[in-house]
């Protein structure tokens, strides 16, 4: 029944011209899209299933956007409204998943458009996060655990993980295309004509529950990785689990960040914009071509 209201709801927003109107009278302004992961049609269960975007779906919504607004690389969004007679939008991806790399960078490449990818580097080379190893078979992550994990444990994978195994909570095996990169991977991507790599800290902790000392160390630490692995290379960083304060803010600007990028958000703002408060609009697996459409317009913030 929630679905199919859900659903009513959406076309009702997209029929009634709301949807077009909203996107004539955001023209030149910025939509910043969050993903995470791209795998193949035939995998259904894959950990925290939201992640996980089939690539026929992928493909789907470039050529939703394409036809709709000018896709341009994520320094472009950040510098005002530009004179265009449609919206913009910029790709960036969370997490250095395989799958994204592999599966969703040539889809990007193939159709000259480009795309910014965020990189925690201690999951380089295969390693799986915990979201996706606590996934339930339906597909979704408990709420209960999901807050031990990011508040109790400052979301660290490898004190969520042993919390687990004690409190006899099962971890499933995640298979290798939702697991992060190999480096030989990550490379090949960042070589990509168009792409563009930034940092997601280095541990991918609640940077919002680390010491200011471990704060900075773990900024810093991660900022200097991709300035020494990647041709181009972003200067933001896309904050784990989109959780942000001045501290965290003030922790950045000490490690040598420029801005900072959340999960959640709609349009970026044409004036008085925080560089370390940009929003972004994260597209879930589950949204639909409907759905797509009222996020793009920046219908929805969330």
């Amino acid at each position: 029944m929630r679905l199919l209201i859900k659903g009513v709801a959406e076309r009702a927003l997209v029929w009634s011209g709301v949807v077009r109107t909203a996107r004539y009278r955001a023209r030149g302004r910025a939509l910043i899209l969050a993903y995470h992961n791209v795998v193949p049609d035939t995998m259904t269960s894959l950990g925290d299933a939201a992640n996980h975007l089939p690539l026929s779906r992928f493909r789907a919504q470039l050529d939703s956007l394409e036809a709709t607004h000018d896709i341009v690389p994520l320094a472009a969004c950040l510098h005002g409204p530009a004179h265009s007679a449609r919206p913009r939008a910029a790709i960036t991806f969370d997490d250095a998943y395989r799958g994204a790399l592999t599966l969703a960078v040539p889809e990007l490449v193939r159709r000259q458009l480009p795309a910014t990818i965020f990189v925690a580097p201690a999951f380089i080379g295969g390693k799986s996060f915990w979201w996706d190893e606590l996934g339930r078979p339906d597909g979704g992550l408990d709420n209960a655990v999901r807050e031990i994990a990011l508040n109790r444990l400052a979301g660290r994978s490898d004190a969520v993980c042993d919390w687990a195994r004690e409190s006899n909570v099962p971890l499933a095996p995640v298979p290798a295309i939702a697991r992060a990169a190999s480096l030989d991977e990550l490379a090949a991507a960042a070589a990509a004509s168009g792409m563009t790599i930034g940092s997601h800290s280095w541990s991918h902790a609640n940077l919002t529950h680390l010491s200011t000392d471990a704060l900075v160390e773990d900024l810093a630490r991660s900022r200097a990785w991709v300035r020494s692995i990647a041709r181009s290379w972003c200067n933001c960083i896309a904050y784990p689990y989109g959780s942000h304060d001045q501290r965290v803010i003030d922790g950045c600007i000490a490690a040598g960040y420029e801005g900072g990028l959340a999960i959640r958000g709609g349009w970026v703002p044409t004036t008085d914009l925080n560089p370390f408060a940009v929003p972004r609009v994260n597209i879930p697996r589950g949204v639909s071509d409907l759905g797509f459409a009222i996020r793009t317009a920046g219908l929805l913030a969330t």
